[in-house]
């Protein structure tokens, strides 16, 4: 089982978005599953609640997974905003901090006046843990399958280009001479710069700039390899070096600002 996972993990690793929007989908899949689970299953050997006891006990148990696992997409959210990767480790962590956050809950909940549950917690552990283990392949389940309703971030990763563009690109401007011709490979970025654009690329292996009377929506729109990072800034990938910090990016020979609303493209491809 412990094999299963760990491979499974690593297969999405590439395309999982650990945001809070893309999760409330797995977090209400869980909360359905396990209503239905501990309602028809009834897992508890020995129980004797009638009707109404088991369904305060599923009914509380699905709205209690529900909200453990909201906190657990705003704890990792938080994680992949401040590191901007996500790997095994982050996967499994997460997996298990919902598990056992999830356990203890629902150990309060079944023991509450509404329920008087006779188990300890013990007992309570070990008969949940069949469950668990049918219920932890699920999880990483509803994670991948939800990746289905994200096209948008599927497009952005195929937008990536190749390392190495060594293609001519023109870039031209509203006047007759205003033109630019280099290699699309040594198109760093492009930047606004009030009613021009200001282009960089690198040249004798220094970045050299020109500003041209265009708008950043044209440019973007005639150059389809160029990624928006900001309302002033068009990036090519493959000059991208590194994060400086949260805010600010490392190209070649220039650092570019990043904005909140184009950040999780960047970190996508």
């Amino acid at each position: 089982m412990a094999i299963f996972l760990i491979a499974l993990t690593k297969k999405l690793m590439n395309q999982l978005n650990p945001s809070i929007k893309h999760h409330t989908l797995v977090g209400i899949f869980i909360g359905i599953w396990i209503w239905i689970f501990t309602f028809y299953i009834k897992p508890f050997d020995g129980t004797t609640g009638d009707y109404t006891w088991w369904t305060f006990l599923s009914i509380g148990f699905s709205l209690i997974a529900f909200m453990c696992y909201f906190v657990t997409s705003m704890l990792q959210d938080s994680i992949y905003r401040i590191n901007y990767k996500w790997n095994v480790i982050f996967e499994v962590l997460s997996i298990l901090f919902f598990l056992s956050i999830n356990l203890i809950f629902s150990y309060l909940y079944y023991k509450s006046p509404f329920l008087y549950g006779i188990l300890t917690f013990s007992e309570f552990f070990y008969a949940t843990l069949k469950s668990t283990i049918i219920f932890t392949p699920i999880i990483i389940f509803a994670r991948s399958l939800t990746l289905k309703f994200l096209p948008e971030e599927k497009e952005i990763i195929t937008t990536s280009i190749p390392e190495k563009i060594e293609k001519k690109i023109t870039i031209r401007g509203e006047y007759k001479l205003d033109i630019l011709k280099i290699k699309a490979s040594d198109l760093v970025c492009i930047s606004k710069s009030q009613n021009y654009v200001e282009v960089f690329f690198i040249e004798n292996n220094s970045i050299q700039s020109k500003l041209i009377r265009s708008s950043l929506k044209k440019i973007n729109s005639e150059i389809s390899f160029l990624i928006q990072v900001h309302r002033s800034h068009l990036i090519n990938p493959s000059h991208f070096k590194s994060w400086k910090d949260s805010n600010t990016i490392l190209l070649t020979q220039i650092e570019i600002p990043i904005s909140k609303n184009y950040k999780n493209n960047l970190s996508a491809i």
